[in-house]
């Protein structure tokens, strides 16, 4: 896929944005890591930039607050014709909503919300705005999973709010499932139980295409930020679990398809 639809089927990821401190220097750690440039705004929720590859918007990057410590995290915002709607069936299926509904300048209307586990996701009813505007080339994000101690709840929760299927893989010790929007994957829940990080907790993981694994990882380290978990091989593919300087954690992957 290299061009987006008009418009997205509601619960599809579409778009990608980290909020930071220091929205200079995050600016310059991706921009060499992934070639994106960058352009001003929307400034609704303060100092913000998108991150475009061959003209093409890839993802967001904003400014926290000088008194705001909120953690550092990358955030997967899901599609919705109506985010007052999809806010209020998130509220009913036991989720919260932490920001929102708002509008974004002409670009949408936004809400950040967070699932039953505590993870924190964004809603996306686009305008101006459709999202993330190119996929499959190195620098763009490519897979979105979220991370929990198990699956089956947490689904019924996703599935209830923007209406996937799911495709569950069967084994006594790998929890996995599979969500589907109009018989197609999307996205992923991965239940990894004890191992989930405990200054983390549940959350949605990022995945960026990268033309070499073990070159962008050692380019990660390069530019200030570390590895949490090292080259390996994936059922994909190859891939590799990093941070930037600020501590958000994103997988840089390479898929076997290429």
């Amino acid at each position: 896929m290299t061009e987006a639809a008009a418009r997205r089927t509601p619960g599809t990821p579409c778009w990608v944005s980290l909020i930071v401190h220091g929205l200079t220097a995050t600016q310059e750690f991706y921009g060499d890591l992934f070639g994106w440039e960058f352009r001003p705004g929307p400034d609704q929720l303060g100092p913000y930039v998108r991150g475009f590859l061959d003209g093409k918007e890839v993802a967001g990057i904003g400014q926290l607050p000088p008194d705001r410590h909120l953690p550092i995290a990358w955030t997967t915002y899901l599609a919705s014709d109506d985010a007052d709607l999809t806010a209020e069936v998130i509220r009913s299926c036991g989720g919260t909503v932490a920001v929102g509904p708002i509008d974004a300048d002409e670009a949408g209307r936004l809400a950040i919300a967070s699932d039953p586990g505590g993870a924190v996701f964004g809603v996306w009813q686009a305008a101006d705005h459709i999202g993330t505007m190119t996929a499959g080339a190195p620098g763009t994000p490519v897979w979105n999973e979220l991370v929990t101690r198990e699956t089956s709840m947490v689904a019924k929760f996703y599935q209830a709010v923007f209406g996937y299927e799911t495709e569950a893989v069967v084994s006594a010790d790998f929890d996995y499932q599979t969500l589907h929007l109009e018989g197609r994957p999307v996205a992923a829940l991965h239940g990894v139980g004890q191992a989930l990080p405990r200054d983390r907790g549940p959350h949605w993981m990022t995945y960026f295409e990268v033309a070499d694994v073990d070159e962008a990882a050692a380019r990660v380290v390069e530019l200030g930020g570390h590895i949490l978990q090292p080259p390996r091989e994936g059922a994909s593919g190859r891939l590799a679990t990093v941070a930037d300087p600020e501590g958000a954690a994103f997988t840089i992957a390479r898929s076997s398809g290429e």
